[in-house]
């Protein structure tokens, strides 16, 4: 039976990015499912927010400390709308072998 078209991009993806032959298939899809979650958490701020906050964070370098106290306070407030603990926390579930108690990823 002849590989399917899928099977045939797939490995001439792999040749061409080094390294992904190495990861496990079981790897790149955890991997995926980790970067629909951060996608569904930056999709909470709007294309206007998500627009400052890239400004704030070039601004930053890196260093809340270097912004000014409003940019850091619009900074947080940015982040905090994207809800990183609920992130983390739903990331831990997808990629713990065990299921985490409610608690952890529920809203609060």
């Amino acid at each position: 039976m002849p590989p399917s078209i899928t099977s045939r991009t797939a490995g001439r993806v792999a040749k061409r990015v080094p390294g992904l032959r190495r990861l496990p298939v079981m790897r790149l899809l955890l991997l995926g499912e980790v970067v629909l979650l951060a996608r569904d958490h930056i999709e909470r701020l709007t294309p206007r927010e998500r627009r400052r906050l890239v400004v704030l964070l070039r601004d930053a370098r890196g260093r809340p400390s270097r912004l000014q106290g409003g940019h850091r306070d619009e900074l947080e407030a940015l982040i905090a709308k994207a809800d990183p603990k609920l992130f983390a926390a739903e990331a831990a579930a997808k990629l713990s072998p065990v299921p985490l108690p409610k608690r952890f990823t529920n809203p609060r």
